[in-house]
């Protein structure tokens, strides 16, 4: 999976790109923590326009990501879900626990 990360004032956007799965966690990890260093980002978004394929691991990782989120009082927003990525995410009602936008 390819990561591309970008800052916008107190938001930051991490673009996914392939299959996000169990050997995609370091790189995703790696992502979303050189994003939390700089304090004042306040919003994550994570873009799973280009992203086909994702597995019960990086499920896990997402949660990872929201818990992390919450205890240093930041938000994580979900975008750009398609096809059987959305599916997915869906059936395990992430809706309920993420922000998702259109």
């Amino acid at each position: 999976m390819m990561i591309k990360n970008e800052l916008e004032g107190a938001r930051a956007t991490l673009s996914l790109q392939g299959r996000f799965d169990f050997h995609s966690h370091r790189d995703f990890r790696s992502a979303y923590e050189k994003m939390y260093e700089n304090n004042a980002v306040r919003e994550l978004e994570i873009d799973f326009k280009q992203v086909d394929y994702l597995d019960s691991s990086a499920l896990g990782m997402l949660l990872l990501l929201k818990e992390k989120s919450e205890s240093s009082g930041r938000n994580v927003t979900l975008s750009g879900l398609q096809g059987t990525v959305k599916q997915v995410l869906d059936i395990a009602n992430f809706g309920k626990l993420f922000h998702i936008k259109g």
